[in-house]
């Protein structure tokens, strides 16, 4: 399974953390930038890379980075068929992939220790989709908004 990953400047350190800690989980790794912590750049153009390869298929899920995850969520959120949660806790991170089948999990670099990014990234990873008939319902739901 690939997993996309990207974020911007304030997301870049937690960002390189997670790259490892999903490859040490067994997964290969998409990086869509930045490359560069000390150049300031603009979210939108990483979160879009990163919902875009995830939305076509090419990537399984998506991890998106930026100072607090709120604007990587927002942007990543306008490409049809991403479903990106910004995630602040364990719980979070289980009932975005649960409950709202997210694809994307946001983080803020700026906001989460790396053994927190760490261990909401593996719980979002891990979690499967419940099959409930009510889950699947609301995604659908989800999904006809886009229409």
């Amino acid at each position: 399974m690939k997993i996309v990953i990207g974020s911007d400047h304030a997301g870049y350190e937690l960002k390189e953390h997670l790259k490892k800690a999903v490859k040490e989980l067994g997964y290969d790794i998409e990086d869509k930038g930045t490359d560069n912590p000390d150049v300031s750049v603009d979210y939108p153009k990483f979160a879009e890379s990163v919902a875009k390869e995830v939305a076509n298929g090419k990537g399984k899920l998506g991890v998106l980075v930026c100072g607090t995850g709120m604007g990587v969520s927002i942007a990543a959120n306008k490409v049809k068929g991403a479903r990106a949660a910004v995630v602040y806790n364990e719980a979070t991170a289980k009932l975005a992939r649960e409950h709202n089948n997210a694809n994307i999990i946001c983080l803020g670099g700026r906001e989460l220790s790396k053994e927190q990014g760490k261990k909401f990234v593996k719980l979002f990873i891990e979690t499967p989709f419940s099959e409930d008939e009510r889950h699947k319902r609301r995604i659908k739901e989800i999904s006809d908004l886009e229409k």
